[in-house]
């Protein structure tokens, strides 16, 4: 693809030297030197490899030189194993025309481009068909190349076959497109390249345009669909090498050009944008040789424990606030993403090009479209262009106004006008960014109707966002190393902004029905807007994030334009946006005092429509899946019982009045069965009232008569409980002493994760315990065999018929890569959440039974669990538990609390885990 200068070649491999040790050999040892060949190619091979993984750990960076030394080193073992086939095992003087053998290097290897452990892709071109000649050098070739352990795609074809089966398989016509001549009948090769050209490419542009951008668009959605995924694929992913191939290919095929350089000279980029182009490539394929070295496979995916270990190769240093891992992948993400504004800067060319060669020919020749006039720009075909070179420079507001409005009349940026502010983008200055019209402009783009997420991203691609707004500049293409957060934090924040465009116009109410309602109802939709933009903005940069966020929401929300009061509201957003999924999902939403504490800390109902509306988008634009409706009835219930609070000043009910309503809707529930109630509410106790939702009461008291009037010494219920989205499972069950951490070891043996469980012990000594399953998908059982499962398996834990430990501890980890993380276990200790409980808080790594262990731990430490709350991020657990004494009591501070403290620490830390591992 590009010539790439390899310097030192013959430290690498010698052919000449090589070639002459061969036949050397031959003379020595005749018919039986072919394993002494072997041997001495092998140990070449090795040589080679060793010294370009010698170079490469001197230049750790020097990607191009990398790949073109493999490209080389191959280059020269195939032509000296060529040379020794047609010469010493299979020899034809009188050649006839069918009998002659042409190799071209296709694919990557074509390119020159070629990673340590890539695949040799050769094609071999023959004269004629079915010659015995040609099929016993290239099977001669094939087996010594396999000796040496190199992984050969080939095919052996002629020219006619080759030119049939290019014009039918685009994967064939992408290999030979990238043809290279390595050796053998040079004339032949040449000839195959003018056929090529001629029956296979000229005419069929277009085509071949569509046919690879449907293909780069399937592999993209394979890989996740954005260039912001945190294990990206180095090769295939999007803003990947691939999508660099891809310019190439649809550049080469349209305009024949032979090296990436060309592109600049056909117009399809300028010098600047093809010198992005090598460095993004350069790096990219520096990452691609280390992964290959590191694994010593062909691996292409970009996975954490590999992040660590090439930052490190790649000499990346630690800074306040970020990581060596952190920084070596900001800048993996900046390279994508300019290959991103690259791609969509060449593709827009190649429509302008093909839509100029049609208007010159055909029933529109000499027809031209007449854009219209929008405040200066041109407007034509869906896009908005720049008038002229110099429209930003002569006034940088500008910069901002396009894309403001692009957004506003749902059109495109035309690529020159992408261009020119990617270019122009340095001259947003202070000035600039002061000036009440750029921000009004801005203001109004964020807070478009139609599609500010899309428009965003483009502003962000071209460099404009991050200049405007330096401060999300510094967010930009930033990972966080971890297995929660699946994008950076720009494409984060971006996705954040379009989820709430898109609950503002009704088309998420089935999965956000309470956003959905309040984004209508709030005082200022401007806030919204904002903190969506502002709630991660000071990631990075040491210390807490939302206070750091707080102080940059009060300095560029009066530059926006916005109020005062709107200013307040913003930067109290940002201080507290974890605020409410904190409490929601690690406090028990029954206990008074977590609605006390958290209605404290909100104190009105304009805070709390706006802080249940930005939870909800920030949590759903984290990745895939970490929204799901058990999180959404969570956040559902603080926010009803909150907005109750603070619209009366107090709850509507006192506890009895709330125990006898709870009462009436299970009798009202149980029809026939009512009677129930009356027989059982003072045996199940004033908590039990207020802690359980009235359809699991209902279901409760149902199983609970039914297993005393049996005489049951273990009743257990596992259902579906769809309007939590996971299984609900009830343990009746004489109560006593580690019950809680034996249903855990159950539950988690059968492959369920708690998320949620309460503990209930009935004056006659039985505990009644609802626990919230799911799957390790975060789905719920409902097949009925796992349902049974479930059952079964608790079952056994009660009674003592399974060792949990050790069985517990050889299940595998949902997630196996956690290990790369560091995540030291810390438990918090807090007496002011609860009145009548200690709330005490595990952080620690995510692991196999990891809520066994701690239960068991509670238990051996004669503590009372009376309701748990498991909370997963990614690699990180952090489990709440509501605790007493034996006597009922708190904890208070001291020696035992620091013993238990300590003992917790020891039941989540790694060296347990590998303890129980190796027993």
């Amino acid at each position: 693809m590009n010539s790439t200068r390899i310097p030192a070649q013959r430290a690498i491999v010698d052919r000449r030297e090589l070639a002459g040790t061969i036949d050397t050999l031959v003379a020595e040892y005749g018919d039986k030197a072919r394993p002494k060949v072997v041997a001495t190619l092998k140990a070449a091979l090795e040589a080679g490899r060793s010294e370009l993984a010698r170079r490469l750990a001197a230049k750790p960076s020097a990607g191009h030189e990398c790949a073109g030394g493999h490209a080389f080193l191959i280059d020269q073992l195939v032509r000296v194993i060529h040379d020794y086939a047609v010469t010493h095992v299979y020899p034809a003087a009188n050649r006839s025309k069918a009998e002659r053998l042409a190799i071209m290097a296709v694919g990557g290897y074509g390119r020159a481009e070629m990673a340590p452990q890539s695949d040799v892709d050769i094609a071999f071109i023959t004269g004629g068909k079915g010659t015995a000649w040609c099929e016993q050098v290239v099977e001669a070739m094939l087996y010594m190349m396999w000796d040496l352990g190199l992984k050969v795609g080939h095919s052996t074809r002629t020219v006619d076959q080759a030119l049939r089966m290019a014009k039918d398989d685009l994967t064939i016509r992408t290999a030979q497109l990238e043809g290279r001549y390595v050796w053998g009948d040079r004339e032949l090769y040449d000839e195959g390249v003018r056929r090529f050209e001629r029956e296979v490419v000229r005419g069929n542009e277009r085509a071949f345009v569509t046919e690879k951008l449907a293909e780069r668009n399937a592999r993209h959605k394979r890989m996740g669909d954005s260039r912001y995924v945190v294990e990206p694929n180095v090769k295939d992913g999007k803003g990947g090498l691939r999508d660099l191939h891809t310019l190439y290919w649809i550049g080469k095929f349209i305009h024949r050009v032979r090296a990436a350089a060309e592109l600049v000279d056909v117009g399809l980029f300028t010098p600047a944008e093809y010198r992005s182009f090598r460095r993004a490539e350069n790096f990219l394929l520096a990452v691609r040789c280390h992964l290959h070295v590191l694994t010593g496979r062909t691996e292409d995916r970009l996975t954490f424990d590999m992040q660590r270990r090439i930052a490190e190769r790649m000499n990346f240093a630690e800074r306040p606030g970020k990581s060596a891992v952190e920084r070596f992948m900001q800048l993996y993400f900046l390279h994508a993403k300019r290959v991103g504004s690259l791609t969509g800067v060449f593709l827009a060319h190649i429509d302008e090009q093909f839509a100029a060669r049609s208007a010159k020919s055909g029933f529109f020749a000499g027809w031209k479209q007449r854009g219209r006039n929008l405040k200066g720009y041109k407007v034509f075909g869906g896009k908005i262009a720049a008038p002229s070179d110099d429209w930003f420079r002569k006034d940088p507001v500008r910069l901002v106004e396009i894309f403001q409005l692009a957004e506003a009349e749902e059109l495109e940026l035309h690529p020159e006008a992408m261009r020119q502010a990617d270019r122009d983008s340095s001259l947003i200055d202070n000035a600039v960014r002061k000036d009440p019209r750029a921000n009004a402009l801005f203001l109004d783009l964020l807070t478009g109707r139609n599609d500010p997420e899309l428009v965003l991203r483009w502003m962000n691609e071209a460099g404009v966002l991050g200049k405007f707004v330096p401060d999300f500049g510094k967010v930009n293409a930033q990972m966080q190393f971890d297995m929660y957060h699946h994008y950076t934090v720009d494409e984060h924040t971006i996705r954040a902004i379009g989820l709430l465009n898109k609950i503002e116009k009704g088309e998420l109410a089935e999965d956000h029905p309470r956003a959905t309602r309040l984004i209508h109802k709030v005082n200022s939709r401007r806030v919204a807007y904002v903190a969506a933009l502002l709630h991660d903005i000071a990631k990075g940069r040491g210390g807490d994030h939302s206070v750091l966020g707080a102080e940059v929401a009060r300095d560029l929300c009066p530059r926006f334009g916005m109020t005062e009061s709107e200013t307040e509201l913003v930067a109290w957003l940002v201080l507290n946006h974890l605020l409410m999924s904190r409490t929601a999902q690690k406090r028990d939403l029954t206990d008074p005092k977590t609605i006390e504490d958290f209605v404290g800390e909100v104190q009105s109902a304009e805070r709390l429509r706006h802080l249940a509306i930005l939870t909800a988008v920030d949590i759903r634009a984290v990745g895939p899946g970490t929204w799901n409706s058990w999180k959404g009835q969570l956040l559902g219930e603080l926010y009803d019982v909150s907005s109750e609070r603070l619209r009366l000043g107090h709850m509507r009910e006192g506890r009895e009045h709330r125990i006898a309503g709870k009462q009436q809707q299970v009798s009202e529930l149980l029809g026939k069965q009512a009677h129930l109630v009356e027989e059982l509410a003072a045996t199940l106790g004033d908590a039990y009232w207020i802690a359980e939702p009235v359809d699991i009461i209902a279901q409760n008291l149902v199983q609970y008569a039914a297993a005393r009037e049996q005489a049951h010494e273990l009743s257990v219920h596992c259902e579906f409980y769809e309007a939590r989205g996971a299984t609900l499972v009830t343990v009746i069950a004489a109560d006593h002493p580690g019950l809680f951490y034996r249903i855990a070891g159950g539950i988690h043996l059968a492959g369920g994760n708690i998320i949620d469980a309460r503990i209930h012990t009935t004056r006659q000594g039985w505990a009644l315990d609802n626990f919230l399953v799911q799957d390790p998908h975060g789905g719920a059982f409902a097949e009925r065999s796992q349902l049974d499962r479930l059952k079964k398996s608790i079952g056994d834990a009660l009674a003592n018929r399974v060792d949990l430990a050790p069985r517990l501890a050889q299940r595998p980890l949902a997630h196996s890569r956690a290990r790369v993380f560091d995540v030291s276990p810390r438990v918090l200790f807090d007496n002011k959440a609860s009145n009548r409980f200690t709330v005490i808080e595990v952080n620690a790594r995510d692991r196999p039974a990891l809520l066994n262990r701690l239960a068991r731990t509670l238990f051996e430490q004669r503590l009372v669990v009376h309701s748990a709350h498991i909370t997963n991020y990614g690699e990180r657990a952090a489990d709440t538990f509501y605790v007493t004494d034996l006597t009922g009591h708190k904890l208070s501070a001291g020696e035992r609390m620091d013993a238990i403290e300590k003992a917790l620490i020891e039941a989540a830390s790694d060296a347990l885990q590998d303890k129980l591992e190796n027993a």
